[in-house]
């Protein structure tokens, strides 16, 4: 009978209020748990070849290393268990808060017992990764707010790395009554501080309002840095300004990229107050408006310069048939033949472009030094001969092109350029045209109306391939490794055959960089005048009907797909056997400037250097790349040497009185200067004369022959005399 006089007390809740606070707190420890248990349990392997636990030997290594973060993939998650995955998709603000608990948890077990003096733990940081699609900077719209998105591009823009409180405390002024560990919210969100002072003392008069000031020296901080992510440039729409987004880094990720990174960013979207604008409107409009920002979560930097070319996304079916293309016998004469197929003729211009966008392999010595493995190509020449639809065709179908144009574009503007920040009033670097085009082709139109100072600052990018800067207490080198093709038109608009060197207006030391000169001129040919007015006529008419690619062409996807696959598979070198080839031709190619110097006794504007020996291995090599070869046999080395001698060494041999760079000495100038005289005077406007005698009166005053027909061939240029009579008889016109 002894519990007879207990009975119980029974109540009823009124408020009903309590329950579902606690049912929010149970589900935040169920999930906390269950996260623990996935960084406890997730295991790779299988039982037969024995099995690692992930998480937990990654949460070990790293904390042992003092670096407290680990590194989460998605994929992983999902696969232990789905909801979790979800949720993180979903709400990843809570969740990631969460799934730091959790791992501090595991981290706490598994690193017992520590050492003294490090008995306090430390708040482990979760990045995430996953192998999703990424979306894109115009695809995030108001229904992606605060959900994990993830986000390819450029870093153009970089912060110093400052400081953000985590927890603060705070002090009353007048009745110094503190508050600790007040959380602040991660990200650009900041903390209102409370208006009003609640303490309540008797005998002392009421605060006043807005009483609280933080206490430094109590806070909490972590380590955090702004970015400043610019779309991939092969995602924005024709004609349009690339977008930019404020990237929120915090803890370890801080200094993870530099500008000029292609990198791929996981976040979550979220947004901040926009900031007050001075002139406060009556009518508050901008009360409920907020900017957007990304608060990352993870990061991946993209290796390799070529940046988000298809490499990544190859399948094997495209894989097998790319291997394919590339064992065609004739793919060279193909490739060739597929770019700008809308331009008719310059075959060899077409062959040395596609080197150029194969290019040849970078290596790196013993000592730390770099060879650059991009060609430089460089076009001179009249105007209409489709040098800068070329550059368009080069700029769409490199894995990254960029098109300038030479009076347009500054020194910094192609470099890198230092620009003070807005809000912070520091110093912080953007890079240009060069850098952005790392691992791809940049397009310089009109090279010859750039401004000397600016030509100079490319001198570096096209040798060395780093843009060192040296401004504004920055100092530092960037990568830009990429090809250069330019074009540019001789300093009298269209070529002067008279004038021969003054029509290259270029330092040798900007010459000597390039790996192909090529001179295009504009013949006058009736032949070709004719098949290049059908073709162009054929390319009118049939504009819009003809679609697919003609036979014996590949098409541009294609050819874009099959050279960032080369590109990323392929590293050929030379064969022993090439090399010998190739040493004993450069002798010869340096013995015959020399002597053809000696010849004309003047130094040829289009030096012969080791670069240039440098430029064939690059060429032999590229060839051998679009085959897929491991080595650049004696048939690469060949057909190397033909192109640079259709280009370069033409352009810089071509010194009987005829060709391009006629070397023509002052006495040969005014020679023709002189039978030009006399010829004028034997006979008037009007008249007409036998070729023959002329010819046969000027070589008996000791003229020689090609001098004679050098200046008739010119006058008939200018339009003064004409042929008539089956070319047999001169008749003067003007």
């Amino acid at each position: 009978m002894s519990g007879f006089d207990d009975p119980g007390i029974y109540y009823s809740d009124s408020f009903g209020g309590d329950a579902s606070v606690d049912d929010g707190q149970v589900r935040k420890s169920q999930l906390q748990k269950r996260f623990k248990e996935f960084l406890r349990q997730y295991r790779v392997g299988t039982d037969r070849t024995g099995f690692t636990f992930k998480y937990r030997d990654e949460l070990k290594r790293h904390y042992n290393l003092s670096q407290y973060w680990v590194e989460v993939e998605m994929e992983d998650l999902a696969s232990f268990d789905e909801d979790l995955a979800d949720y993180l998709y979903k709400q990843p603000a809570e969740h990631l808060q969460l799934l730091e608990e959790a791992a501090k948890e595991v981290a706490d077990e598994v690193t017992r017992p520590r050492p003294s003096g490090e008995e306090t733990l430390q708040d482990i940081q979760v990045m995430l990764r996953s192998d999703a699609n990424a979306a894109n900077i115009r695809s995030l719209k108001s229904d992606q707010m605060s959900h994990l998105v993830k986000i390819p591009g450029i870093v153009i823009a970089a912060t110093p790395v400052r400081v953000k409180a985590t927890k603060i405390s705070i002090q009353c002024r007048s009745c110094r009554n503190t508050i600790n560990n007040i959380a602040v919210r991660p990200g650009l969100e900041g903390y209102a501080l409370p208006r009003k002072c609640n303490t309540e003392q008797a005998g002392r008069p009421k605060c006043p309002l807005d009483p609280y000031f933080i206490m430094p020296d109590k806070c909490k901080c972590v380590d955090f840095q702004v970015l400043k992510l610019q779309e991939s440039p092969d995602a924005v729409p024709h004609g349009e300004m690339p977008r930019h987004m404020q990237l929120y880094c915090d803890r370890y990720l801080c200094d993870k990229v530099v500008p000029g990174n292609r990198v791929t960013i996981m976040g979550i979207y979220s947004i901040k107050k926009s900031a007050q604008s001075k002139n406060r409107s009556r009518d508050n409009v901008g009360v409920g408006i907020r900017s957007a920002y990304i608060r990352v979560v993870g990061i991946q930097v993209d290796v390799e310069g070529s940046g988000h070319s298809f490499a990544g996304s190859v399948t094997p079916q495209e894989e097998e048939e790319l291997r394919h293309l590339a064992a065609m016998p004739n793919i060279y004469e193909t490739i060739a033949k597929s770019i700008a197929p809308s331009i008719y003729g310059s075959t060899d211009i077409k062959k040395a472009i596609a080197c150029l966008l194969f290019g040849g392999s970078r290596k790196r010595l013993p000592d730390g030094l770099t060879r650059r493995g991009d060609i430089n190509l460089l076009m001179l020449g009249d105007p209409g001969t489709a040098k800068s639809q070329l550059l368009k065709f080069v700029e769409k179908c490199s894995p990254i092109g960029v098109y300038t144009s030479g009076k347009g574009s500054s020194a910094a503007g192609l470099t890198a350029s230092v620009i003070r920040d807005p809000s912070s009033r520091s110093f912080f670097m953007e890079g240009g045209a060069m850098v952005l085009a790392d691992g791809g082709v940049v397009c310089i139109d009109e090279f010859d109306k750039m401004r000397e100072d600016d030509r100079v600052a490319i001198h570096e990018a096209m040798e060395q391939q780093t843009i060192s800067i040296a401004k504004a207490g920055i100092t530092t080198t960037l990568n830009s490794r990429c090809s250069v093709l330019a074009a540019a038109n001789s300093v009298f608009g269209r070529w002067d055959e008279t004038k021969g060197e003054e029509n290259i207006d270029f330092m040798p030391t900007i010459l000597s960089r390039f790996d192909m000169i090529f001179i295009v001129k504009d013949e006058h040919n009736e032949e070709r005048d004719m098949t290049l007015a059908k073709h162009v006529m054929s390319l009118h008419v049939s504009a819009l009907t003809q679609t697919q690619a003609v036979e014996g062409e590949i098409e541009l996807n294609k050819l874009k797909k099959l050279i960032s696959f080369c590109r990323t598979k392929c590293g050929p070198r030379l064969s022993a056997a090439a090399a010998e080839k190739l040493k004993n031709r450069y002798i010869l190619m340096r013995s015959g400037t020399r002597q053809h110097e000696q010849e004309s006794d003047r130094r040829s504007s289009i030096p012969i250097t080791v670069r240039q020996l440098e430029a064939i291995v690059r060429i032999a090599e590229s060839l051998a790349k679009m085959k897929l070869q491991p080595f650049a046999t004696e048939v690469d080395v060949e057909e190397a040497l033909r192109l640079f001698h259709v280009s370069t060494l033409d352009a810089a041999m071509s010194g009987n009185l005829s060709g391009a760079e006629g070397f023509t000495t002052q006495e040969d100038q005014e020679m023709l200067s002189r039978i030009e005289k006399q010829l004028k005077r034997r006979f008037a406007i009007g008249s007409q004369v036998s070729e023959h005698s002329i010819v046969q009166d000027f070589m008996r005053q000791k003229y020689p022959e090609h001098a004679i027909y050098k200046v008739l061939q010119l006058m008939m240029r200018r339009g003064e005399i004409q042929h008539r009579m089956q070319r047999k008889v001169l008749y003067r016109i003007k």
